[in-house]
């Protein structure tokens, strides 16, 4: 099997990290309520842009590839800061700023999971690195600001969409396809769940007690029924 890691270019990984740090400081925009400074704003773009990555090399037991270039730090800093001042410019191209962060979304999990993979880890703790890579920094975003996690609630599909691709990328390793195209499919896959997503509106059920799954699948049968005779 392939046992090199997909790689992508220091200027497309900054572009990535850019994306996230931009992505971070528009979501903190929101909070009107809140003051922050320019070292605030500074502090959540490096967590979103660079925090996916942190976790992943922690978790892989290696330096963080963002601590080996003096190129990460200033360019998530830069980016978030950016995103305050033209906030209302991002917001305006709101489509766009959703597709790219959907290849970021890609790019991460790919890089994660083929990384886990070239360091001898099994399939499923790759994938699972791959997701937490993916979706790591809006993870500490959200607990940075004190609110809740956002890949836990209905509504987000950034997690599923990390998972699929990464999960694509897996079954290509295991059938030996070269760790390019494995790495590519795995962000073409994600960048299109996470964009039709956004797009329709997809989200997993909510969940639900034990105890009113009965009630739940007799209401639901109930409106069925309703609904066939209405139609007849």
């Amino acid at each position: 099997m392939p046992t090199t890691s997909f790689t992508i270019p220091l200027w497309l990984d900054l572009t990535a990290v850019a994306i996230g740090a931009i992505q971070g400081a528009m979501f903190a925009g929101r909070f009107t309520d809140r003051r922050f400074d320019l070292l605030g704003i500074a502090f959540i773009g490096i967590t979103v842009g660079l925090g996916g990555g942190l976790l992943r090399d922690i978790m892989l037991d290696g330096v963080p590839a963002a601590l080996q270039s003096n190129w990460y730090l200033p360019v998530s800093a830069g980016a978030a800061l950016l995103g305050m001042l033209l906030q209302s410019l991002f917001n305006r191209l709101g489509p766009l700023i959703i597709t790219l962060d959907a290849v970021t979304i890609g790019l991460f999990g790919a890089l994660g999971t083929s990384k886990a993979l070239a360091q001898g880890l099994p399939e499923i703790p790759a994938l699972f690195v791959g997701v937490i890579t993916a979706v790591g920094g809006s993870a500490l975003r959200d607990m940075m600001l004190n609110v809740p996690i956002a890949v836990m609630h209905v509504g987000s599909f950034y997690a599923v969409a990390a998972g699929v691709g990464s999960g694509l990328l897996v079954v290509l390793f295991v059938l030996q396809v070269p760790i390019t195209i494995a790495g590519i499919s795995c962000v073409v896959v994600t960048t299109v769940i996470r964009v039709l997503a956004a797009r329709y509106g997809w989200s997993l059920p909510q969940q639900r007690a034990i105890g009113s799954w009965p009630r739940w699948r007799r209401n639901e049968n109930i409106v069925a029924f309703r609904r066939r005779n209405r139609g007849t």
